[in-house]
């Protein structure tokens, strides 16, 4: 990767060169910077996009036409700072990285096995959007300020991009010749998983990643951590969940199914 089209990337992955009014305007020039930056990636065949290309079609899809129609939600201005929150956190941390910033552990995580073309595809992409399910998303139900009342508006938002879930798949695969589909689709060989990490427990924790029991658990860890007595615990557990999804799909490569 050269210089110079780290230094675009830079550019339009720079959280504080997002312009708006509004959190909806903030979202649509966060989005359409996103989106043209993974355009980049994905014509250079640049691994780094592998999140990338999937997260736009999603965001286009599912998230921004949500977004821009305030009926669809209890407080469409919490689910327009909800989205951004955690579109920029992506933003924010491959902007470190291409920047030599300090980037969060669970994003270099994505960045290392991007970049290591040893690693398959479907590995790496899986562990971006590990980092923007277990941790991310919990980190920006907290920053939104999520209350009880913002609990349907949180589910309407992940049920909507897990339903245009094969737009993802697509894109992924078009772009990058990587299969999500088995793992979006919650379908895994048990007897495989199972014997690297103890009967049930991969399958089970893969299917985590495609109900919404897994969501609410991201959910439960958001509300926890605007608690100052509970926060602490909350940023362990998401810690420790994020840790064995990235066992699991570590595991899961190794045995050959991704």
């Amino acid at each position: 990767m050269s210089p110079s089209n780290d230094a675009i990337l830079a550019e339009l992955a720079d959280p504080a060169a997002i312009t708006g009014d509004s959190p909806l305007e903030r979202l649509e020039d966060a989005a359409a910077r996103h989106s043209r930056l993974a355009a980049i990636l994905e014509a250079r065949g640049d691994r780094r996009g592998l999140f990338s290309v999937g997260l736009d079609a999603g965001e286009q899809a599912a998230v921004l036409p949500m977004q821009r129609d305030h009926e669809q939600f209890v407080d469409a201005r919490w689910a327009g700072e909800l989205s951004l929150d955690l579109l920029e956190r992506y933003l924010a941390n491959l902007h470190a990285r291409v920047t030599g910033g300090v980037v969060e552990p669970q994003w270099a995580r994505f960045f290392d096995l991007a970049e290591d073309c040893s690693a398959s595809p479907a590995r790496a992409a899986m562990a971006g959007y590990n980092a923007h399910l277990t941790v991310d998303l919990a980190r920006a139900v907290a920053a939104a300020g999520t209350r009880d009342a913002h609990v349907p508006d949180f589910f309407r938002i992940v049920d909507a991009i897990a339903v245009r879930g094969d737009l993802i798949i697509d894109r992924t695969r078009s772009a990058y010749g990587a299969d999500l589909g088995p793992l979006w689709r919650g379908y895994v060989v048990g007897p495989a998983l199972d014997s690297i990490v103890g009967e049930g427990v991969a399958t089970t924790a893969l299917l985590r990643f495609a109900d919404m029991g897994y969501n609410s658990l991201t959910l439960a860890h958001g509300l926890a951590l605007q608690e100052p007595m509970l926060a602490a615990d909350a940023e362990r557990r998401i810690a420790g969940l994020w840790q064995v999804a990235d066992d699991v799909l570590a595991g899961l490569a190794m045995a050959g199914g991704m």
